[in-house]
């Protein structure tokens, strides 16, 4: 079992962004709007001076950077979203998401990469990263959209601050942009897999990261022509896309987290 942290010196930007995403999450109410968006900006550039901290050194990754760099992406589209809609309340979904991840990336940093792989392979990870901060900010409006729903059966204010049709027309922006960016990851693994990985890849490389990827493509292809032919919507749409969500999350993070931490395998 893998328990290798990252460099001890690293920790105290990981401890201020845990912190600072935490306040808001934790005290919302002793917090007003302004100083919960200002906590939450000093939180998301602590959260990208951590990630850049993993790359000193030997650069390593693994399914905690992976998703920390999700989460940064997620917090990322919020503080764009307030900007156009002031009233969107969602600091402690993504708040307790920053917090989180950011300490998993620290406790488990991942292993150290090989020099054999191309240098477009960046470029590979950029596009499955930003698929997946996408189908992450679609599960989080997805979530709130759920809370929405149940506010106005019960005739409570809705606590996302959005209205329900908004929020649902968000949710699908996001896994709509996500669709396109997991298409472009999958395309380039499947063209240029040799490229990317090495010689011994080969362009019909089945392995589960692939099943699992190509498995969620589906889902989420259907979700979506689901939802342009039949007008899915509500607990239907949100099961798929939940389902489409935990299917992606296997196929990378999921596996490292296998590989890495319960088997203890670096490869």
């Amino acid at each position: 079992m893998i328990l290798a942290s990252a460099p001890f010196w690293t920790l105290p930007i990981t401890a201020l962004a845990a912190l600072t995403y935490a306040l808001p999450a934790l005290v919302p109410r002793r917090l007003g709007d302004l100083q919960a968006k200002r906590l939450l900006l000093l939180a998301w550039a602590f959260h990208a001076l951590s990630l850049l901290l993993l790359l000193m050194g030997p650069v390593r990754f693994g399914f905690a950077p992976a998703l920390s760099v999700t989460a940064w992406l997620v917090v990322t589209a919020y503080m764009i979203e307030t900007q156009f809609f002031p009233k969107l309340k969602a600091r402690w979904a993504v708040g307790s998401l920053g917090a989180v991840t950011v300490a998993l990336a620290w406790i488990f940093p991942g292993t150290p990469l090989t020099s054999q792989a191309s240098a477009w392979l960046p470029l590979h990870w950029a596009l499955g990263l930003s698929a997946y901060g996408m189908f992450a900010a679609a599960v989080v409006h997805a979530w709130m959209m759920t809370r929405t729903e149940h506010d106005i059966r019960l005739a409570h204010d809705g606590t996302s601050g959005l209205p329900l049709l908004t929020l649902e027309r968000l949710t699908f922006r996001f896994v709509m942009a996500g669709f396109v960016l997991l298409t472009a990851t999958l395309a380039a693994g499947t063209l240029f897999g040799e490229a990317l990985y090495g010689q011994t890849h080969t362009p019909w490389h089945w392995d589960h990261k692939r099943v699992f990827a190509l498995l969620s493509w589906i889902t989420f292809a259907t979700l979506l022509i689901g939802r342009k032919l039949w007008g899915w919507r509500g607990r239907r749409a949100v099961r798929v896309l939940y389902i489409g969500a935990a299917l992606l999350l296997l196929s990378y993070a999921g596996s490292r987290f296998v590989l890495e931490v319960l088997i203890g395998r670096a490869g």
